[in-house]
């Protein structure tokens, strides 16, 4: 796995009523600290890519949906420089991604309906000075494909 990157498996609680799944809390071992909360949602096939940023650690979870969010280390001085990673994140398999400054993401929407992202960032954004930095999905400098692979 990309170094810096941590994953925190969810856990739900059901009862007759419904259900409470605890995304983040203060005291878990691999958060830094609270910047903001955002919601995305995005369409069936959507691809929102790709982004990294310098100073800011993100935290995935999709609450809705099915998402794939390949990461790729950018970060030269990093031991898994230009690694890349992929994980499914949603309805059938409930995480947090840790994502830390340095590593590019994004995701696509792999489900049939609209998908919901949550993501806790560690830094307010700022739109004076944004910490974000972009290539396109289909960048030739990061190794990945969207595309649906049969296994």
């Amino acid at each position: 796995m990309i170094h810096g990157v941590e994953i925190k498996r969810l856990v739900t609680h059901v009862d007759e009523r419904g259900s409470l799944t605890e995304l983040i809390r203060c005291d878990d071992p691999f958060f830094e600290k609270f910047g903001q909360c955002y919601v995305s949602v995005s369409y069936p096939g959507v691809i929102r890519a790709w982004h990294w940023h310098r100073k800011q650690t993100d935290y995935f979870t999709c609450v809705r949906g099915m998402i794939k969010v390949p990461l790729f280390d950018m970060r030269p001085e990093s031991p898994t420089y230009r690694e890349l990673n992929e994980f499914f994140i949603g309805d059938d398999n409930r995480i947090v991604l840790k994502i830390p400054p340095g590593v590019a993401h994004g995701f696509k929407n792999i489900g049939t309906e609209p998908c919901y992202l949550l993501n806790f960032p560690t830094e307010p954004y700022n739109p004076d000075d944004p910490d974000e930095y972009r290539l396109p999905y289909d960048t030739p400098e990061i190794p990945y494909s969207w595309e649906i692979r049969y296994r």
